[in-house]
């Protein structure tokens, strides 16, 4: 399995999750990533841990309805969970035998951007487009070759 097909799920994640309001998106990611930390509790791979981790996830959701960046940390929290449950042939999907891999792979990314206060991609995009669009415009102003004789 590579890496790549999970870091695009991440991304599109990202992408879909900076679609909603700023006001409601932290709100949105904290009851989000605290569904996700009881994703294994059916499994029963490590028993009465499975409790322990889904409670632990659920304080640091509840901690980032302040806060992105703990948000961020829960879904570290759950990439170190998957890997575990990788690395016991536990997947989170028992149909898709990667599927722990491919989401220990994928929920860092989604980390990152809560690391980054969940800023809104496609404003972030708009930016970017408008700042080439203005550097474009300056360089073609700039050479202004002299005619003076």
């Amino acid at each position: 399995m590579t890496a790549f097909a999970p870091i695009l799920i991440g991304i599109g994640i990202v992408l879909a999750l900076s679609l909603i309001p700023y006001n409601h998106r932290r709100n949105f990611g904290a009851i989000l990533v605290a569904g996700a930390g009881a994703a294994y509790l059916s499994s029963g791979t490590f028993g009465p841990w499975e409790l322990v981790f889904t409670s632990a996830m659920t304080i640091v959701a509840f901690m980032g309805l302040r806060s992105n960046r703990w948000i961020g940390v829960a879904w570290l929290m759950h990439t170190a969970w998957d890997t575990i449950h990788a690395m016991n042939n536990s997947p989170i999907l028992p149909f898709a035998p990667h599927s722990s891999l491919g989401c220990a792979i994928c929920d860092p990314v989604i980390a990152l951007w809560y690391f980054a206060d969940a800023p809104s991609m496609p404003e972030i995009l708009r930016a970017l487009r408008a700042r080439a669009s203005r550097k474009e415009t300056a360089e073609e102003t700039v050479v202004a070759p002299s005619t003076i004789t």
